[in-house]
């Protein structure tokens, strides 16, 4: 994706200004020219932030497809958002307008703006007092001009917010090269305002994940699953393995966390009665930050009675394939340089068949310690906090995952990897668990859910004997949600999906923060 704007050369000069408020003490010379046109108008009695209602009736891209010349449409069109060139002509002149869809050229006539002698809208407010980034309103009709440009020549205009601040510009050579473009990622991700108007790339991609979400909804809804919601803010945090971010709350003068996952909530619904509940939680987990982790993200949790991980793995192929389909037209996604194609069926390994297969090492049948010496042996990073899940996950994050390009399924982990998944029916040791790897990251995680209610007290035990030893990641023990298990929960599949890294695929995006308009960033540096 190209980033196709730069600052103006004199956007960082800074100057004094003298000015009651202390924000605007040190201006560039841009901003004090806005702000000096900003006073003229108020001078001539226009008012530069008008409260009133401007009607539009259609857009840039509605016109572009459809006028054509001589068929009497778009003869009374009107139109609203930034100016985004301008072109002085004398009595005449030519700019372009760009709304939420696109960019369209418009002309301007001074005699036809200004009918009578006083040309001050014309010769003072367009000519002199617009800035580029203004938004304007303009009425007229379609039409093309001799040189073929798909035109609006206006007949009224109208000044609807003043820009004090100058947009990003383009530089481009002679060759068609763009030049000192707006791509700092960091600017970026700060000022992700400014990406979206100078950057339509980027307004896409949130559009795409938008349909993303759609797309999952409709194939959620059309089966009668129920879209609810859960707390964000829990006095115990669980349902993953993961650090909290922790609060207080004043007025009942307790804990609480800010949730890691929602899922023992969703497993409290199924016990209630429900046969299907899924939920888009935002969720937080205070950890490293990469271009593969934000502390804040989406995620869909999915949970449907009577069901298993078989059924899950399933839904999953066929939904996953869906949103391909919806966002591209086809099964095939180009994601950086690979084409991943999301057509059913998946492959299929176990943990330790994958294990088995990319590093010719069984690990199968080994206890904590073979398997800290296999990880050393592999060069995995391991401590003393690490108990055999954790080893197991070492292992399989360094040498499997970042080979797995194509969706694949996992399947089968060992039990002390999945506190919350059943036993397996047929592989003592193992549970019924899956995970979804693509482009050499896990993209969902799903369980035949534990519903007995004394296997699950065991788990959490397990899980505090792990937090004893270190791990900061170790789940909670939660008495409430054992005690809505003691009142029976029936057979069910449940099923995570990672938003964000869905949406990085499915946009090609090469970080979290492409897809997220707004990324957690470290704290910006006044200088």
């Amino acid at each position: 994706m190209k980033y196709m704007a730069s600052l103006p050369k004199d956007a960082g000069k800074i100057v004094n200004l003298p000015h009651k408020t202390p924000n605007m003490q040190a201006l560039s010379e841009q901003e004090i020219n806005r702000r000096e046109n900003l006073k003229k108008l108020t001078e001539l009695g226009i008012d530069a932030y008008p409260s009133d209602t401007f009607e539009v009736n259609a857009t840039a891209e509605e016109i572009k497809s459809n006028f054509k010349a001589g068929d009497n449409t778009y003869q009374e069109v009107s139109l609203a958002g930034r100016m985004m060139s301008q072109r002085i002509m004398g009595k005449a002149s030519f700019a372009e307008l760009m709304d939420s869809t696109g960019r369209i050229q418009f002309y301007i006539n001074r005699d036809e703006i200004c009918p009578g002698e006083d040309k001050t809208m014309y010769n003072d407010v367009f000519k002199k007092l617009l800035d580029l980034g203004d938004f304007i309103g303009i009425k007229g009709f379609a039409f093309y001009t001799q040189t073929g440009e798909l035109t609006i020549h206006v007949k009224e205009f109208k000044l609807l917010s003043k820009a004090l601040r100058p947009l990003p510009v383009v530089k481009i050579d002679d060759e068609g090269k763009v030049h000192d473009a707006f791509t700092d990622p960091e600017t970026r991700y700060r000022m992700r305002y400014v990406d979206l108007v100078v950057n339509p790339e980027v307004r896409e991609v949130f559009r795409q994940r938008t349909k993303m979400y759609n797309s999952i909804r409709e194939y959620l809804n059309v089966r009668g699953y129920l879209e609810v919601e859960t707390p964000i803010l829990q006095p115990l945090y669980g349902g993953a393995a993961a650090r909290p971010f922790k609060t207080h709350h004043n007025t009942l003068d307790m804990t609480l966390y800010m949730r890691i996952a929602n899922e023992l909530y969703l497993k409290r619904l199924i016990v209630g009665g429900y046969d299907g509940v899924y939920e888009f939680s935002k969720d937080f987990r205070n950890e490293g930050m990469s271009r593969f982790h934000n502390p804040e993200f989406t995620q869909i949790e999915l949970y449907v009675a009577y069901k298993d991980y078989e059924w899950m793995m399933n839904l999953v192929e066929e939904m996953v394939e869906k949103v391909a389909i919806d966002l591209h037209g086809t099964t095939e996604v180009k994601v950086g340089e690979n084409t991943i194609n999301f057509k059913r069926p998946w492959k299929r390994y176990t943990m330790f068949e994958a294990i088995l297969a990319f590093t010719q090492i069984d690990i199968s049948e080994m206890d904590e310690d073979s398997l800290r010496a296999t990880a050393k042996s592999l060069k995995v990073h391991v401590d003393g906090t690490m108990g055999k899940a954790k080893l197991i996950d070492e292992i399989f994050g360094e040498h499997v995952e970042p080979k797995l390009i194509q969706p694949t399924f996992i399947t089968d982990y060992p039990v002390e990897m999945s506190p919350l998944a059943k036993k397996h029916k047929s592989k003592p040791g193992m549970v019924e668990r899956f995970e979804a790897i693509c482009n050499a990251k896990e993209i969902c995680n799903s369980f035949s859910e534990l519903n007995d209610p004394i296997d699950q007290r065991e788990r959490f035990e397990s899980q505090l004997e792990l937090g004893k030893r270190g791990d900061e990641e170790a789940m909670v023990l939660d008495e409430d949600f054992l005690r809505a298990l003691e009142y029976g929960m029936p057979p069910t599949a449940g099923l995570g999906i990672g938003m964000d890294r869905l949406a990085m695929i499915m946009t090609n995006q090469n970080s979290i923060q492409d897809v997220l308009f707004f990324p957690q960033m470290k704290k910006e540096n006044p200088s």
